[in-house]
C-alpha cells in the first residue's frame, strides 16, 4: 500500500495507465468505508481501475483499517479536515485513468455500476460528468441530479411548492420532483455522491474549487463544464446505495452553516451582487418555511431526529440573517 501525506503532482500526467480511477473521501466512517471498499472489490470489474482513499484527518480508526484491510487501496492520509473539494482534488492529482470517479464513502456500488457508466460516457464523448441511479438502502429511489441554482428554483424549494405540486415540471423544476430516474438524459447537476468525471474535460476547466469546504462544490463543477461546452449526463442503467449525510450529521449544527457558506460562495462568484443579495434571502426563507412546520410538530410530539432538524436549521437561519461578505472565503471546520 502506498502513504502519501503531501502531493505536489499536477492532474495532467503520463498517458494514463487504466480507465477509472475511485477516489473515495473519508472523514471518521470507518464502518461504512468498509463497506463500500468491499463492493469495489468484490466486483472485480473488467475495466482496469485503481482505488485512491483521501483520508481527512479521521480519528475512528479509519486509516489502520484500510492498512490493514485494503493494502491494495492508495491512501492518502491529511492531519485534519481539507475539506471534500481539496481532498478530491489531492486524489486527481495522482489518478492514472481517464477517467476520475469520485465516490462517497457512504456507498455501496451494484452490479458492475463502475463498467456501465464508463462505457455510457464512452458513447458520449463530450460528456464531462456522468451520474447514476441512486437507491436509498432500503431499495426505494434517492432522487439526484438538479437544476442550477437560481432565484426562481431557490423560490420553489424554500416555499415547499415542489412538494405541493411534485408532478408539475414548474413547481419541481429544482429537484425535478417529476422524474422517475428511469431514462438517460442530460442534466444540469450531477450529485457528488457518484461523479465519474472525464479527465480530459478537467484538465481544460480545472479541478474543484476548494474554496468550497463542503456543499455545493459539485454544482459549481458541473456550471464550469456546461460554461466550457461540456455536458453533464445521467444514466439508470448503473446503481449504487446512497446511505447519506455519513459525516455530515457528525457536524450537528455545523453543518447548516457550512452549507450557507458554500451557496452563498456559489451565488456570489456566478450570479451579479444584487441577485445573490436576493438569494441569501432566499436561503434565509427556507429555514423560516421549515421551522414553521417543524416546530409545531415538535411541540405535539417530542422526536430526537425533528429536534436535531430544528437545532440545524434555527442556527442556520441566525447564520444566514448575520451574513458576511466573509461567507465568500473558504469555511474552516
Amino acid at each position: 500500500m502506498k502513504e502519501i501525506s503531501s502531493i505536489d503532482a499536477s492532474i495532467t500526467q503520463e498517458t494514463p495507465l487504466i480507465d477509472v480511477s475511485i477516489i473515495v473521501v473519508n472523514w471518521n466512517t470507518r464502518d461504512l468505508l468498509r463497506q463500500c471498499l468491499r463492493s469495489l472489490y468484490v466486483q472485480i470489474p473488467s475495466t482496469s481501475f485503481e482505488i485512491i482513499v483521501v483520508d481527512n484527518g479521521s480519528t475512528d480508526g479509519s486509516v489502520e483499517m484500510i492498512q490493514l484491510e485494503f493494502p491494495q487501496a492508495k491512501l492518502l492520509v491529511n492531519p485534519d479536515n481539507r475539506g471534500f473539494a481539496a481532498a478530491n482534488n489531492q486524489g486527481m492529482a495522482i489518478a492514472q485513468g481517464r477517467y476520475f470517479l469520485l465516490l462517497n464513502s457512504d456507498t455501496i456500488v451494484l452490479d458492475r455500476a463502475i463498467e456501465k457508466t464508463a462505457a455510457y460516457a464512452d458513447l458520449h464523448p463530450d460528456t464531462a460528468v456522468t451520474g447514476c441511479r441512486v437507491l436509498n438502502p432500503d431499495r426505494s429511489l434517492q432522487n439526484t441530479c438538479f437544476m442550477f441554482p437560481s432565484i426562481l428554483n431557490w423560490f420553489l424549494f424554500s416555499t415547499y411548492l415542489y412538494r405541493l405540486f411534485p408532478r408539475s415540471h414548474f413547481f419541481g423544476r429544482e429537484r425535478m420532483t417529476w422524474w422517475a430516474r428511469d431514462n438517460a438524459r442530460e442534466v444540469d447537476v450531477v450529485t457528488g455522491c457518484y461523479m465519474l468525471v472525464r479527465k480530459e474535460a478537467i484538465e481544460e476547466v480545472g479541478p474543484m474549487d476548494e474554496r468550497f469546504f463542503m456543499y455545493a462544490e459539485e454544482t459549481d463543477w458541473c456550471y464550469r463544464f456546461r460554461a466550457n461546452g461540456w455536458k453533464n449526463r445521467y444514466t439508470p442503467d448503473a446503481e449504487i446505495i446512497h446511505f447519506g449525510g455519513a459525516s455530515a450529521v457528525k457536524l450537528g449544527a455545523r453543518r447548516a452553516q457550512l452549507a450557507n457558506a458554500s451557496f452563498v460562495q456559489y451565488m456570489f462568484k456566478h450570479w451579479s451582487r444584487p441577485r445573490a443579495i436576493i438569494g441569501v434571502y432566499m436561503i434565509a426563507l427556507f429555514y423560516v418555511s421549515r421551522l414553521s412546520v417543524l416546530v409545531p410538530k415538535q411541540l405535539l410530539k417530542h422526536h430526537l431526529d425533528n429536534q436535531k432538524l430544528i437545532e440545524n436549521h434555527w442556527a442556520g437561519l441566525k447564520d444566514i440573517l448575520s451574513y458576511q461578505p466573509s461567507f465568500r472565503t473558504k469555511a474552516q471546520l
